[in-house]
């Protein structure tokens, strides 16, 4: 079991950067998907990028591509997510979430993750 907390989120200009974090307790992180899911008011959750438990292998949605990087240290239990050129249209809330997995895979589903954290809000002002 694996408890995510994010940081790093805030208010920043179009063109921007930010780089959010998330720190899971627990001593099975290594074995665990990471994910970034972002939700707009009024709109459903969705998946921004993920990462196998190794980091050998990573999914971006096609509106960040480019632009956003997912990394982990698994020494570190943590997780990020670097974002730049951000535009407006990325304001959400950005949730961090984790998913057991025996395969070396990604997962994109949100109702694959187990694990979420509560979020911490992104703002892009143009």
């Amino acid at each position: 079991q694996v408890q995510p907390v994010e940081s790093g989120g805030g208010l920043v200009q179009a063109g921007g950067s930010l780089r959010l974090s998330c720190a899971a307790s627990g001593r099975t992180f290594s074995s665990h998907i990471m994910a970034w899911f972002h939700q707009a008011p009024g709109k459903e959750r969705e998946s921004v990028a993920a990462i196998s438990w190794s980091g050998r292998h990573t999914y971006y949605d096609d509106s960040v591509k480019g632009r956003f990087t997912i990394s982990r240290d698994n020494a570190k239990n943590t997780v990020y997510l670097q974002m730049n050129s951000l535009k407006p249209e990325d304001t959400a809330v950005y949730y961090c979430a984790a998913a057991l997995s025996g395969p070396d895979r990604v997962v994109v589903a949100p109702i694959a993750y187990d694990y979420w954290g509560q979020g911490t809000q992104v703002t892009v002002s143009s």
